[in-house]
């Protein structure tokens, strides 16, 4: 008799302990940071066949290995559109990031093309600045033309018309400079840790990317069609090297937003009440902050009435692409305020930014260096 009593309430304290920590789970999953691996292709679609090696299964193997390294992070939760030798259609691979709620969206795939060029390049979704932007996207879009009733899906887009293109871009506006802060990111670490050739960070529009409500970027690992290239893309070690690159630029994009957010903003930020270098302010001697608040394919005149306001402007161009920024100064503290302000004067989704003998530099890479003053 007693035994069973034990029993009852060993049963009862189980029964209503196992919701809390279900709860518990459940809200420590929410605050995870969701980045959903997109291996392009898949199963009847092989993707490029450059001398002969399959798109298809590069791309997974490397998003394989990818997830397997971020999962490893309790900060992450890793979502994939596949894991397996499987064709989705494009439009699917949004859906499966948005009902995520994602932060983040990668793409990975290969390039090809009919003379032996190589490299890599990142691309964000906007209107392609020349040709040969415009034919890397219509090569992946063809997708479509694979799928059942693609037509519905995509509401009549043609692939093949230039045209087509441009309603693409609007969805993806808001969430432009972050993917361009990412992609950037993927670019430098190729070039800086594996020696590959950068092909630079460009705009183009892709239906997969234009799919998702979240930063997102297309990566192109390299050319298949390249016999050195697609030989090391096609090996384990290539594989491995360019995962490993790929979710080191993921950690650092999520350390450069958590270094945005960390510190609590001032109350009333002016810009006359942070020029000064105060007691505890961190500085560093060889960085040089700026907050970036915008960016596009137009020439802005730098006057405050172009910017809601806000003076202490630059600019400067990468490709076809104008970035605008607001402050200068090697003040991190200093830099944080600013950046408040230039979210008061309704620019919401600037960053900071880091630079070294003007090179941009990973804002993570920056906060490493040794300051001045703590």
């Amino acid at each position: 008799m007693r035994r069973s009593i034990v029993c009852n309430v060993f049963l009862l304290v189980f029964m209503f302990a196992t919701p809390v920590f279900k709860a518990d789970v459940i809200a420590q999953e929410k605050e995870k940071f969701v980045v959903v691996l997109d291996a392009g292709h898949g199963g009847h679609d092989p993707g490029n066949r450059g001398n002969g090696y399959k798109e298809k299964e590069i791309a997974l193997s490397v998003v394989l290995a990818v997830g397997a390294a971020l999962e490893k992070d309790n900060r992450f939760k890793v979502v994939y559109t596949r894991k397996t030798d499987t064709f989705i259609e494009l439009h699917e691979r949004g859906s499966i990031a948005n009902k995520a709620g994602a932060n983040l969206f990668v793409s990975v795939h290969c390039n090809s093309h009919r003379s032996q060029a190589y490299g890599t390049e990142t691309f964000v979704l906007g209107l392609h600045a020349n040709s040969e932007n415009f034919n890397v996207a219509k090569n992946e879009n063809s997708v479509i033309l694979l799928e059942d009733n693609y037509e519905a899906n995509y509401d009549g887009f043609d692939p093949n018309s230039p045209e087509s293109i441009i309603g693409l871009t609007l969805m993806q506006e808001e969430y432009l400079d972050q993917s361009l802060t990412l992609a950037s990111f993927v670019q430098n670490r190729f070039k800086k840790a594996l020696d590959r050739k950068s092909r630079g960070v460009k705009q183009a529009g892709f239906v997969v990317l234009h799919q998702t409500y979240m930063p997102s970027v297309l990566i192109e690992l390299g050319f298949l069609t390249n016999n050195s290239e697609g030989k090391y893309l096609n090996s384990k070690k290539g594989q491995e090297e360019m995962a490993k690159s790929i979710t080191t630029s993921i950690v650092d994009y999520k350390e450069s937003l958590d270094a945005i957010y960390k510190v609590d903003p001032p109350k009333t930020p002016e810009v006359t009440k942070v020029t000064a270098k105060m007691d505890g302010d961190r500085v560093y001697d060889d960085i040089t902050f700026k907050v970036q608040i915008a960016a596009g394919s137009s020439d802005i005149e730098l006057q405050s009435f172009n910017f809601n306001g806000l003076d202490q402007l630059s600019k400067n161009k990468t490709g076809d692409l104008y970035k605008y920024y607001f402050g200068s100064t090697s003040n991190y503290t200093l830099i944080q305020e600013l950046r408040e302000i230039a979210v008061g004067k309704g620019f919401d989704s600037s960053f900071i930014v880091a630079f070294r003998n003007s090179e941009s530099i990973p804002l993570t890479e920056a906060l490493k260096a040794d300051t001045s003053s703590n």
